[in-house]
């Protein structure tokens, strides 16, 4: 391991192939971790993980995983930790005042610039869903696709009274239903541990903070022949996760009705409940082949899982009877019920 100081980037400790930053932004400091050298033009995989987390503990079984290591042969990846969320992170002093989301957003287009990254293929989960589909629609030139993993578009709601438990009992329960705490006791003891013993807990409370204060994604269904050209949506191909069994179902299935459907897949998968790239890695993984394929990237990777696929259309656009009419269940958002125009859906067996 050798350490160096970037001129402009901090100091950067590079372990084999694998280099540290910390990078100076408008918002402060974030923490960034860099894999591999940029693969020609091809975008930068980048992610971002949950409250309660951090890159590694978030994304570790899921790159780690034998089947991943195809795509990382094909792309460069940038880990970014959220302010102070990093292993070892020191504890913000007094009177610190943490990021808001749209700031944690407006961040990583700096980062991308010095560290020489044209584009990004997004990857987050919760929390960090949010900020890269932020970070979408506020630049969508530097997005080329997205996979977002448990997002909820919508203002604090039901599934965020759970959260606050984070702050109060240092356990990550509000990804998780009580059978899958049972069935998985193991991985939730490994994410107790890890939060009351690796992030320090003033910062922990206040990224929490920062994610329950957010807003509403302003986003809207593009109609074909009314406002393809005009809406406010994510223009990139994007790829929603959530596991069969997880709490956040409604707020991923709300956030695909104002998806454009032209270029939205809805994946849920089987046996999996809050934390897909955990539990399911191998099905993530041969999920994101898929994804990257259709962006033209990848044509000759090897898929061996099984996959059902099926679209299904709404009679006609506008219709208030769509396939997935319903009315909304998050207590405390703004979230209107919107047009379906069709589904994409996935569902993805071992």
């Amino acid at each position: 391991m050798t350490a160096r100081l970037n001129k402009g980037r901090g100091l950067c400790v590079v372990r084999d192939a694998t280099q540290e930053h910390d990078v100076e932004t408008a918002h402060g400091v974030l923490h960034v971790t860099m894999r591999g050298a940029a693969k020609g033009n091809r975008p930068t995989i980048l992610t971002y993980h949950d409250i309660g987390l951090n890159h590694k503990s978030c994304f570790n079984s899921l790159f780690n995983y034998e089947d991943m290591q195809e795509v990382t042969q094909h792309f460069s990846v940038l880990h970014v930790d959220a302010p102070g969320q990093q292993e070892n992170a020191p504890i913000f002093p007094t009177g610190y005042q943490y990021p808001t989301m749209d700031e944690l957003a407006e961040m990583l287009p700096s980062v991308m610039t010095q560290l020489h990254i044209k584009s990004v293929i997004g990857i987050g989960v919760g929390a960090g869903a949010y900020i890269l589909t932020k970070l979408a629609l506020n630049e969508p030139s530097l997005v080329e696709g997205l996979v977002l993993i448990n997002v909820d578009p919508c203002a604090k709601g039901w599934i965020d009274w759970a959260a606050s438990k984070v702050t109060h009992t240092h356990t990550h329960t509000h990804t998780h239903k009580p059978d899958e705490l049972t069935e998985n006791k193991e991985i939730i003891q490994t994410y107790r541990l890890h939060i009351s013993q690796d992030i320090p807990q003033d910062n922990l409370a206040m990224f929490y903070n920062s994610y329950s204060s957010r807003t509403e994604l302003q986003m809207e269904r593009p109609v074909s022949g009314l406002n393809e050209n005009t809406a406010t949506t994510v223009r990139c191909p994007t790829l929603l996760v959530v596991g069969d069994s997880s709490p956040a179902v409604d707020v991923v299935v709300e956030c695909n009705s104002r998806m454009n459907p032209t270029k939205t897949t809805l994946l849920k998968m089987a046996d999996c409940g809050g934390l897909p790239q955990v539990v399911q890695p191998g099905k993530l993984a041969e999920a994101f082949k898929y994804f990257v394929q259709g962006m033209g990237y990848m044509p000759t990777a090897g898929m061996t899982r099984l996959v059902r696929s099926r679209t299904h259309s709404a009679s006609s656009v506008g219709s208030t009877d769509g396939v997935r009419s319903r009315s909304t269940t998050n207590e405390g958002a703004n979230c209107a019920e919107p047009d379906n125009t069709a589904v994409h859906t996935i569902e993805m067996t071992a």
